[in-house]
């Protein structure tokens, strides 16, 4: 059966599958990183999880696979198949596309995780049929996957989608990046599980008990709560302003919350919008399941382009 290898590389686990011509998900498994042991140890492990996977197709599925797709956090020219540097895994340069053909035998495509998710979310997910859509999704940081025709824009040196930098309070908390008032600030999970941590004096409170104490209409809930989707709006106008999307789908932890965050959202982007066409604002669909089934997509489409080649006069 013709299948392809998809994996996705989180900070500490890892997602995988393996993919047939129809998109349909043959097997599937998960992996420890692995990162506790030091960036080396996390690219064996990567490569050892690809043959472990190869294996299994040839085992079950009568036939190794014929092409594998892989996606990674952090900086990654995906021109060149190199993950330039991750802060959470602590590597810098690693040639993974090389390395992955080098143990498998076959085309390898190397994508960014974001990136990645967002062409599955377009293609198959909550942005089908949309032919300009964002991505974005609110986790440990705002990343965003700009959509354009099926595709995902990842700009001349790959940092194409930095929503999270927007600067949307200037003056205010200082940003890893070096900014001060970045949107991730403001409005990540992590910024919302800090702020209300510090507001309702438990230290291990976190986002989703943030919502659900909206949800009870506690008043300083109510009052934290607005102020990130306040910030987020801010933001994402900026980006419907340069990049006029017809969907904007809004992914990761804090989207969990379903309507406590979406009506005040939507509310809120109205209220700022004025010549601009106002998008479709829409949750992600496919959940922590987007970058290993975009990683498949990606190696799909070196497939696909493979076989255009080879019947081309």
């Amino acid at each position: 059966m013709r299948h392809v290898i998809a994996l996705d590389v989180g900070g500490t686990g890892m997602k995988a599958a393996l993919v047939g011509d129809d998109g349909t998900l043959l097997h599937r498994a998960r992996r420890a990183t692995g990162r506790e042991r030091g960036p080396d140890a996390v690219v064996a492990t990567i490569l050892d999880f690809a043959e472990d996977l190869r294996a299994y197709g040839v085992e079950h599925l009568g036939a190794p696979a014929l092409a594998a797709g892989l996606a990674v956090p952090g900086i990654v020219d995906e021109e060149r198949g190199i993950a330039s540097y991750a802060a959470n895994l602590g590597w810098r340069d690693v040639p993974l596309r090389a390395l992955l053909t080098e143990r498998l035998g076959v085309p390898v495509a190397l994508g960014h995780d974001v990136r990645t998710g967002g062409l599955a979310e377009g293609r198959i997910g909550a942005g089908k049929g949309a032919d300009r859509f964002l991505f974005v999704p609110l986790g440990t940081g705002i990343a965003g996957a700009i959509g354009i025709d099926g595709r995902v824009e990842a700009g001349a040196h790959g940092f194409a989608g930095e929503i999270g930098h927007i600067v949307v309070r200037p003056g205010g908390a200082p940003c890893p990046c070096g900014q001060h008032g970045c949107l991730e600030r403001y409005a990540s999970a992590s910024a919302v599980s800090e702020t209300w941590a510090a507001v309702c004096g438990k230290p291990d409170a976190d986002a989703a008990d943030c919502a659900a104490a909206v949800a009870s209409g506690d008043p300083k809930a109510v009052r934290v709560w607005q102020e990130a989707v306040d910030a987020l709006a801010d933001g994402l106008v900026t980006a419907l302003t340069l990049l006029d999307p017809r969907t904007l789908i809004i992914g990761g932890g804090l989207a969990e919350a379903g309507e406590v965050l979406f009506q005040p959202l939507r509310d809120a982007v109205r209220q700022r919008v004025t010549f601009q066409k106002l998008p479709a604002i829409v949750p992600a669909a496919l959940g922590d399941t987007a970058g290993c089934l975009g990683a498949g997509l990606l190696a799909r489409d070196l497939l696909n382009h493979t076989d255009r080649t080879e019947v081309t006069p």
